[in-house]
């Protein structure tokens, strides 16, 4: 979902500045959460480094396309929710994220705030909805398909939509580039066939790993429902 050079450019990527620093503000408000009620600080400092490193390989080893106005990534965005929580997850994609542009794709870096806005703007939606459509008893590791496809359809569906509105922010309302983020958005709701998958596949083996259950390594609310 990199927002390829030259979308945005000019003085209209200033927007940019101040919606990277809102998603970075987002980030801070659930890693707070994390502090307070998953663990603390130790807890949420170990989680952060396994999404980190987990996203810095997402984008570095995952295959990936440049499809119309950016490139479609495997992200697994409600998997490193579901397992590490939300507090963890976002700084991971910000961090992540920052990681490849300042190691392997310093062309990317004028792009960070679209990038990391489009990133964790849909993550906290996710997170709102699975209060909503997951049962306040229920553990994540015993969350069904249809939950995990939903939440999957939130996040990646947020994703098309902000790489969009960058598209027309940037480059209006032309023939071609309404091809292009057509072409980017039916790709990457492909995206949505495999990662459900993976998040049940992830939550399997978690549960064979039971003995790692309060530990710091992982959410509380992945092994227990809340009180």
């Amino acid at each position: 979902m990199h927002i390829e050079p030259g979308v945005v450019d000019g003085a209209k990527i200033f927007l940019s500045y101040a919606t990277g620093a809102a998603a970075i503000g987002i980030a801070a408000k659930l890693a707070y959460d994390t502090i307070r009620n998953d663990g603390g600080l130790a807890s949420l400092i170990t989680r952060t480094v396994i999404s980190s490193a987990l996203v810095f390989s997402f984008f570095e080893l995952f295959p990936r396309h440049a499809v119309g106005v950016s490139e479609v990534h495997f992200i697994l965005g409600s998997t490193l929710y579901l397992i590490l929580g939300a507090g963890p997850a976002s700084f991971g994609l910000a961090l992540g994220l920052l990681l490849q542009g300042l190691l392997f794709a310093p062309f990317d870096l004028p792009q960070y705030g679209m990038n990391v806005t489009t990133l964790i703007v849909p993550l906290f939606v996710m997170s709102q909805l699975a209060k909503r459509i997951i049962p306040a008893h229920t553990a994540y590791k015993d969350v069904k398909y249809s939950q995990a496809l939903a939440l999957s359809t939130s996040y990646q569906g947020g994703i098309v939509l902000w790489v969009a509105f960058w598209a027309f922010y940037g480059n209006g309302f032309g023939a071609e580039n309404l091809a292009n983020v057509a072409s980017f958005g039916a790709a990457y709701m492909t995206v949505i066939i495999l990662e459900p998958l993976v998040d049940l596949g992830v939550l399997a083996g978690a549960k064979a790993l039971h003995q790692l259950s309060g530990t710091k390594l992982f959410q509380k609310r992945l092994y227990h429902a809340p009180a």
